[in-house]
């Protein structure tokens, strides 16, 4: 199963908001810094933070909690 993912970087305080709602509902999460890859840099840049779930799928700010829960599911 693929880890759930929170594409950010360094001084994005939305980054950290997602974060900490990360924080609140799973500690099985990885934080991927954009800005050490080109390609995410290109894809992400302008949307982070992203979350990524175990299927693959994309959620971007803004979220609420709730939206963030329903998003991963059980699966945390």
């Amino acid at each position: 199963m693929s880890p759930v993912i929170l594409y950010s970087t360094d001084g994005c305080h939305l980054c950290e908001l997602a974060q900490q709602q990360l924080e609140q509902l799973t500690q099985s999460f990885e934080i991927v810094d954009i800005i050490e890859d080109s390609s995410l840099v290109e894809k992400y840049g302008t949307r982070i933070p992203v979350v990524l779930n175990h299927n693959s799928q994309e959620l971007g700010w803004p979220f609420e909690l709730s939206e963030l829960q329903t998003f991963l599911g059980s699966s945390c």
